[in-house]
C-alpha cells in the first residue's frame, strides 16, 4: 500500500508541476527538479520523507498485506 501511494503521490506532483510549468511560470519545473531528486536520493539511501509520514499514519506496506492474508 505505501509504495503504491508513494508512486501515485511522486507521479502527481510531477504532472502538476509540469502542467503549472505550462501554464503558470517556469519557476514551477523546480517542483518537479526537486521530486526528481528526492526519488534518486531515496533510491540511493533508502529514506523516503513520505514513507516516514505514511509509517507515523499506519498504513501497511505491501508485504505486510500479504502476510496478514496468510
Amino acid at each position: 500500500m505505501k509504495e503504491r501511494i508513494i508512486r501515485a503521490v511522486a507521479g502527481s506532483l510531477v504532472l502538476i508541476s509540469a502542467v503549472l510549468t505550462y501554464t503558470v511560470s517556469m519557476n514551477w519545473l523546480w517542483l518537479a527538479v526537486f521530486i526528481g531528486f528526492n526519488l534518486l536520493q531515496s533510491s540511493l539511501t533508502r529514506f523516503c520523507p513520505l514513507e516516514k509520514v505514511l509509517c507515523a499514519l499506519k498504513i501497511p506496506s505491501y508485504s505486510e498485506n500479504v502476510s496478514k492474508k496468510k
